[in-house]
């Protein structure tokens, strides 16, 4: 039984050397250590022994399976190593290729020129509204005295979803709902964000563009003020030089209403072709809120007044950066993207 019990330890011992991997490692184990494996066995037949024979025969079976184990474990480290080598070598990656440029983006010229305006309004102490744009009739046009039939409505070809419901045209429902929502009391808002009007599509129109409008209500708010905040906004956009004239116009919501020109940034008024020989350049429309519409709004016409203004986001960016079709900003060409990294900050 000695003999026996030796020649299986160097059988085990030599199939742990050649196992190649840790399943054939695994096979070994199983095959000479485990319940039915022939040490196990040996262990098994010790009550056939003599009692003197006993002791001996236990202490050299469990010498055995101790050296066994043993070399078992070491070959498995050895094999554990192996495989991590080899799934190094298989995933490896060679550091000396380039690597892949992460292209960086900048913020689009609208959001620039929108984040521009609402800074200095912000600082002129004015709130930021917002409203749907998907709206009511009345908000979008009878809040703004434009009554159903009003011809004033031909000026804002819509888009209709019911007969009550529409896509916005301006953002002048916002300033509706905020004298609503006000109920009486002074405020100063500008009201950016997307609108929609049936116009076709070409250098200088779009379906959908981006405006802001601003509305300002309170005790003794005169044309003047509307004046200088305009010539305020003329130059924080397109520079200290600039100035801006008001010209009698209509718009129903307005009484007396004004188109505001500004003068040319390219040739500081003198004429040329972006001014047109004229020195200066139209930007936006205002006026003095009309009595109607604070009425409608719940304010005190003979107590109370006001001044509303509406620029155009593109407008601005246009003349702003030299942008000769509207369309540009809504194509999402990167080429004409890309070349507003060089102008961050003007």
């Amino acid at each position: 039984m000695e003999q026996q019990l030796k020649q299986l330890e160097q059988e085990a011992l030599a199939k742990i050397q050649a196992a190649s991997n840790l399943k054939e490692l695994n096979d070994v184990r199983v095959a000479y250590l485990g319940k039915k494996g022939p040490i196990t066995d040996l262990l098994k037949g010790m009550g056939k022994l003599s009692p003197e024979e006993r002791p001996k025969m236990g202490a050299l079976v469990n010498a055995v399976r101790e050296n066994v184990t043993a070399q078992l474990e070491e070959k498995a480290a050895v094999l554990e190593e192996q495989a991590i080598q080899e799934q190094l070598e298989k995933e490896s990656i060679d550091v000396t290729l380039p690597g892949r440029k992460v292209r960086q983006g900048n913020r689009h010229p609208l959001t620039r020129v929108i984040e521009e305006i609402e800074d200095l309004f912000i600082s002129m102490g004015y709130e930021i509204a917002e409203g749907p744009e998907v709206e009511k009739d009345y908000y979008n046009f009878e809040a703004l005295n434009l009554p159903k039939g009003h011809p004033a409505r031909d000026m804002q070809d819509t888009f209709y979803i019911t007969e009550e419901i529409l896509l916005r045209t301006h953002t002048s429902p916002v300033q509706a709902r905020t004298m609503l929502a006000k109920k009486g009391e002074p405020f100063r808002i500008i009201c950016p964000g997307k609108v929609f009007r049936r116009d076709n599509d070409d250098a200088t129109h779009s379906h959908q563009f981006m405006q802001i409008e601003g509305l300002v209500v309170g005790e003794d708010i005169r044309m003047s003020d509307l004046k200088g905040t305009l010539d305020a906004l003329a130059k924080k956009m397109f520079g200290a030089e600039r100035e801006i004239r008001l010209r009698p116009s209509f718009f129903p919501f307005t009484e007396p209403s004004v188109e505001v020109d500004v003068s040319c940034h390219k040739c500081g008024g003198s004429g040329c072709n972006v001014c047109k020989h004229t020195g200066w350049i139209e930007i936006l429309g205002g006026g003095m809120v009309h009595p109607n519409v604070l009425e409608m709004g719940g304010y005190d016409s003979k107590k109370f007044s006001g001044f509303a203004f509406g620029i155009g986001a593109e407008r601005i960016a246009m003349l702003k950066y030299g942008v000769d079709d509207i369309r540009h900003f809504y194509t999402n060409d990167n080429r004409f993207l890309a070349q507003f990294h060089r102008t961050e900050g003007v």
